[in-house]
């Protein structure tokens, strides 16, 4: 009787038929940094990144001309992605989308933009169009905490993309032909003194 009750119980938690929990697209955010050390991060040549108490904290001297990039293993397409931020010198980014060049730059694709300015929350196409969109001055100069935390959340999906500083949208793409897949990469600009902290990434696959 009781094995009986016990296959009962079995076949009420696992039903003949159920989808393996790998089977089925996560609808929730994931973890991009482990906040122990850079695992499925690649460092490309300029700058140096380590990582210090669940944070990873990227130098530069303003002698080194090639842009310090932290890169993802993985490549993605359509996604939600979330990311502290914290400048404390130089003009820093995300990128997404990118891909891995020669040359200073390091990358091209779309770079949300990442500084103690009203350009902050700004999107840039590197080795494409430049600005792609900047945001309201107005706003950014009242949402941005310069020199403190701050978080971005960038949607991309197809051609529509999305940019929240703080929870307010600083711009919006419709439609947009760039680059629908590739790596996501933090920035040290070159030829500036860059100091610049980030924690807590964590990004979500969408589909279309």
């Amino acid at each position: 009787m009781r094995n009986y009750v016990l296959c009962a119980v079995c076949l009420l938690i696992c039903p003949a038929g159920s989808v393996r929990s790998e089977d089925v697209p996560s609808a929730t955010f994931e973890k991009l940094f482990n906040g122990k050390n850079l695992s499925g991060w690649k460092i490309l040549p300029g700058g140096s990144w380590r990582v210090e108490q669940g944070t990873i904290i990227g130098r530069s001297p303003k002698s080194e001309p090639r842009h310090g990039l932290l890169l993802t293993e993985q490549e993605y397409d359509d996604f939600e992605l979330r990311v502290k931020f914290q400048v404390l010198e130089g003009n820093s980014g995300i990128y997404f989308r990118c891909e891995p060049v020669e040359g200073s730059v390091g990358v091209h694709g779309f770079q949300a933009e990442v500084e103690n300015s009203p350009l902050v929350g700004g999107l840039y196409e590197t080795g494409g169009r430049a600005w792609v969109a900047k945001p309201d001055p107005a706003l950014t100069n009242h949402v941005y905490k310069a020199g403190e935390w701050n978080e971005m959340h960038v949607l991309a999906q197809g051609k529509e993309i999305r940019v929240k500083l703080n929870g307010h949208q600083t711009v919006h793409l419709r439609d947009d032909p760039g680059r629908e897949r590739g790596h996501i990469a933090l920035q040290l600009h070159g030829g500036q003194e860059m100091w610049v902290l980030f924690k807590d990434l964590e990004i979500k696959r969408l589909s279309r």
